[in-house]
């Protein structure tokens, strides 16, 4: 699946958001390439600032068609009118959110480096799958996804394999023929231009 069509581009937003200048960073970057999904990835515990924040973002990810998800927040997902949930934990639980949601939202699942955890959580009807991180961060534990994860699960699997964590402009060049998405965040965030550095991180792509 991944070997046949180029991937597409999956958005991380950063773990904290000032909307006052966070909003047209955001906009810059949707600017400069066809972006399939937005992720919210809050780090906050504050209801009140994570609801605002949803709100914001979903007005800007709708007025462009582009799907938003928020991770983990699986209660907020009808009641901000949010299109899914990702999950962080390997799917666990997932059946039951499938119940629970219904067949139309969308949930992801972040299952690491792990295949069994990648295929047991496609079983419970997750959308897509990510693994990673693809290079080692001093954030993690040092573990890595094997390119011949990307290649084994684009042959075999019909579920969409997403590819993140620690992503270098060599990762995206290596990777682009086994997988379907390529979600992009804190690569990007950090830099004074992300709409450039998202230009230049994808440019195998393009």
């Amino acid at each position: 699946m991944g070997d046949t069509l180029k991937p597409q581009l999956y958005l991380i937003t950063p773990p904290e958001i000032d909307l006052s200048t966070f909003t047209s960073l955001l906009q810059g970057v949707l600017d400069v390439r066809t972006i399939a999904c937005i992720r919210f990835a809050p780090s906050s515990q504050d209801e009140t600032l994570v609801i605002k924040t949803a709100d914001a973002l979903r007005e800007i990810a709708h007025a462009r068609d582009i799907p938003l998800v928020i991770e983990r927040h699986v209660q907020l997902v009808e009641r901000l009118g949010l299109d899914g949930v990702h999950l962080t934990d390997g799917g666990r639980g997932l059946r039951k959110i499938r119940d629970d949601l219904g067949d139309d939202p969308i949930i992801g699942a972040h299952c690491g480096t792990s295949r069994h955890d990648g295929l047991s959580a496609g079983e419970a009807g997750a959308d897509y799958i990510a693994f990673g991180p693809v290079r080692a961060t001093v954030m993690g534990d040092g573990s890595v996804v094997e390119q011949e994860l990307f290649e084994w699960w684009s042959e075999v699997i019909e579920i969409p394999v997403v590819a993140e964590g620690n992503l270098s402009v060599a990762d995206v060049e290596r990777l682009a023929p086994f997988t379907d998405f390529f979600a992009v965040g804190a690569e990007i965030w950090g830099s004074d231009d992300p709409a450039q550095a998202l230009r230049d991180l994808t440019a195998p792509l393009f």
